[in-house]
């Protein structure tokens, strides 16, 4: 019996002495964490959002292909303009601040005139081909302008009292 007790011991001990005091070695593996380089300190390139981007030679997609301004603004047209906009953009435009939709203060020192009125005249296609048009669904969460049927004539209407925005 004191034999099977000695060696019950020496097996528990040598079974101790076997599990610890060992340094593992740890291995390289998967981990989640990107490993840090001085690569990674790359600057941020800020995009300018479309509805800040500049460009007054696009002319958009609709029935307007040319269109003339005159200097002097016509407050007739603009007053028709104004009751245009108040009945038919207000649900989703501000003429003042962002909205649902852009505000239309300064859109002529972004846009051509064409721009705006085949906006107003066929949004549908508009975003559907033309690049700046896609880009301002995008930064408005793909709310899509509405046509509201506007004729030439009130969207003409419209532009003139954008022009009075300040």
């Amino acid at each position: 019996m004191k034999t099977i007790l000695k060696s019950t011991i020496i097996l528990l001990a040598s079974i101790l002495i076997s599990c610890g005091g060992k340094e593992e070695k740890k291995e390289k593996g998967f981990s989640y964490e990107k490993p840090k380089t001085s690569e990674q300190t790359t600057k941020k390139v800020e995009s300018v959002p479309a509805s800040k981007q500049i460009d007054l030679t696009n002319k958009g997609i609709g029935p307007i292909t040319s269109l003339s301004l005159n200097s002097e603004i016509d407050q007739q047209l603009v007053s028709h303009g104004a009751d245009v906009f108040k009945k038919m953009c207000t649900a989703c435009h501000r003429p003042d601040k962002k909205f649902i939709g852009p505000s239309p203060i300064g859109v002529l020192e972004r846009r051509s005139p064409e721009w705006v009125m085949n906006m107003i005249l066929n949004p549908e296609e508009m975003v559907q081909k033309d690049p700046l048009a896609k880009a301002l669904l995008i930064e408005f969460n793909g709310s899509p302008m509405a046509n509201q049927n506007l004729s030439e004539e009130d969207a003409r209407a419209v532009l003139e009292y954008f022009r009075t925005l300040k």
